[in-house]
């Protein structure tokens, strides 16, 4: 059986297309199946960043690449990798609308099951032009408990100019993560770092020269929406994450280095040289669609179509709640408003509702939030023009009442407090930490006890340690920072998590381990009835 899709059609749904079927929808039916013929190196379409699988549930995978010139983008995928009952979706063409990426959203895959994909480009006006073919794989999400759930996060990727370094052997993080086959990886935000500029070379400790892959759009910083595309497309350019993202699936979400350091509606450029466009509201509009055209991930229908929270399932042991904690804040302020207004809002009341309400329904044995920014870690954000200190995130360096954004978490920790085995896991300040939350050590005591895990950084400077604020009682019982700011990974304090969850037992084991593969710390949690 064959459908077709129009053009007209893919690109006004933002250059996805979502079917499980033969489809026919750029022309002739040879397209998808043309002999290859003898063609210069010049004339073939090119994979330039590899392929992505993103959103992975029990029955859908987003399958995602990128062509370097307008071309259609074909798809095979089978439970072998062998290919020999293989599907096959002839979908959307890349063209310059998205900076040539696509994606295709498979859809009635079985559950629990390990699937292969390949993933080629074709010349629209002659099918025998055809790209090299990439491979990957992935698992399905589990229709039972009967399995084991192993996935991992991390965040803060190639920042404060540590770039792509092929003599330290590229960003090795993702190839620790990979050897250890999990299920999926939850990019905690911080995809790109585009305020900061990549050169050559940068001095790193004791005296050593860190020298990094620069291209022209990470050499200064992102304005443009050529320049933020360009950042995205820089990660890819690592061999070890281009292996990763074939194999581990991921699931996306962003922060604030995706446009700029700690913005918000207060950002004010007037006075950084380094930017000619200071209008915050421009960058963040380029820097989101930067980020939506990269991220293996599953748009939403309009008007919809740019919201980043969502849920992921995976299977009776686990549900994932992905956060959106920069598009709906307020201004970064001296947080120490007593009533919640617009201004104190940072995930606002929609996604607030939202998280209530999945929580609360959620039967998944685990319900992990995946947040972008830690709840009680005090981070700031310079001064007003009263000398007053603004903080960026939840906490605003007072221990006592619940005030500013802290109104917000505590509305939403109080509404939540009757739903088990919620862990929270955040990235962001560039160094690993556990963090136990105790109304018993609190000043707002309304809620049940928890758990937050912090990891990172990938390929960035590493700082630490924050301070905590008392407000929501929380504990530090493990972190590890280096003992210098800025430490370049040659340091070795690059980290993310690992969560594995037992089928038997249903516990749930959190790992913090380096980019060398080490385990610093581990905590099992016994999961509630």
């Amino acid at each position: 059986m064959s459908t077709a899709i129009s053009r007209r059609s893919f690109l006004a749904s933002g250059g996805a297309f979502s079917g499980s079927l033969l489809l026919g929808g750029c022309g002739p039916a040879d397209v998808a199946s043309a002999p290859a013929v003898v063609v210069s190196d010049a004339e073939r379409p090119k994979l330039v960043s590899g392929i992505q699988i993103g959103d992975v549930n029990a029955d859908q995978a987003m399958v995602w690449s990128r062509s370097d010139r307008r071309a259609i983008m074909v798809v095979e995928y089978d439970t072998t990798d062998r290919f020999a009952n293989a599907s096959r979706i002839v979908g959307p063409m890349a063209t310059d609308l998205t900076d040539f990426t696509t994606r295709v959203d498979l859809t009635g895959l079985p559950a629990g099951q390990t699937m292969f994909v390949r993933v080629k480009y074709v010349d629209p006006d002659k099918g025998s032009i055809q790209s090299e073919t990439l491979a990957g794989q992935f698992r399905t999400a589990p229709a039972d408990a009967t399995k084991a759930v192993r996935f991992h996060w991390s965040g803060d990727n190639a920042g404060q100019g540590w770039g792509i370094n092929t003599d330290f052997g590229g960003v090795k993080i993702y190839e620790a993560m990979r050897r250890r086959d999990p299920d999926f990886f939850i990019h905690s935000g911080d995809t790109i770092y585009a305020d900061g500029p990549i050169q050559a070379k940068a001095n790193a400790e004791n005296g050593a020269i860190w020298t990094s892959i620069v291209t022209e759009e990470v050499s200064k910083v992102a304005e443009t929406l050529k320049e933020f595309r360009g950042r995205q497309a820089y990660n890819m350019l690592d061999t070890n994450f281009r292996k990763f993202a074939a194999q581990v699936p991921q699931i996306w979400q962003w922060d604030d280095h995706e446009v700029l350091n700690n913005y918000s509606a207060s950002k004010d450029l007037s006075g950084d040289a380094r930017y000619t466009e200071k209008n915050v509201a421009v960058l963040a509009a380029r820097g989101q669609r930067a980020f939506l055209e990269y991220a293996p991930m599953r748009y939403f229908k309009q008007p919809d179509e740019q919201r980043i929270y969502r849920k992921i399932g995976h299977g009776p042991l686990l549900d994932v709640f992905v956060l959106d904690m920069r598009s709906y804040r307020g201004p970064n302020s001296a947080n120490r408003q007593t009533v919640e207004s617009a201004d104190t809002a940072f995930i606002g009341n929609t996604q607030v509702d939202w998280l209530i309400a999945e929580l609360t329904r959620s039967t998944a044995t685990w319900k992990v939030v995946a947040a972008d920014m830690p709840i009680g870690l005090d981070i700031g954000d310079g001064k007003d023009a009263q000398g007053n200190a603004k903080w960026e995130a939840i906490a605003n360096g007072d221990d006592g009442a619940p005030s500013g954004r802290e109104l917000e978490m505590a509305r939403l920790l109080r509404a939540i407090k009757a739903v088990k085995n919620v862990v929270w896991i955040t990235a962001d300040v560039h160094y690993c930490a556990a963090h136990y939350y105790d109304p018993a050590n609190a000043q707002f005591t309304d809620f049940s006890p928890f758990w937050e895990f912090v990891a990172g950084p990938m390929n960035a400077g590493s700082f630490g340690p924050n301070t905590l604020d008392k407000t929501f009682g929380p504990t530090a019982v493990f972190q590890k920072t280096p003992p210098m700011a800025n430490a370049s990974p040659l340091a070795g304090y690059q980290f993310f998590g690992e969560v594995l969850i037992d089928p038997v037992s249903k516990a749930m084991t959190v790992e913090l381990i380096n980019l060398d593969g080490v385990s610093q710390f581990a905590k099992t949690l016994t999961p509630q009835a």
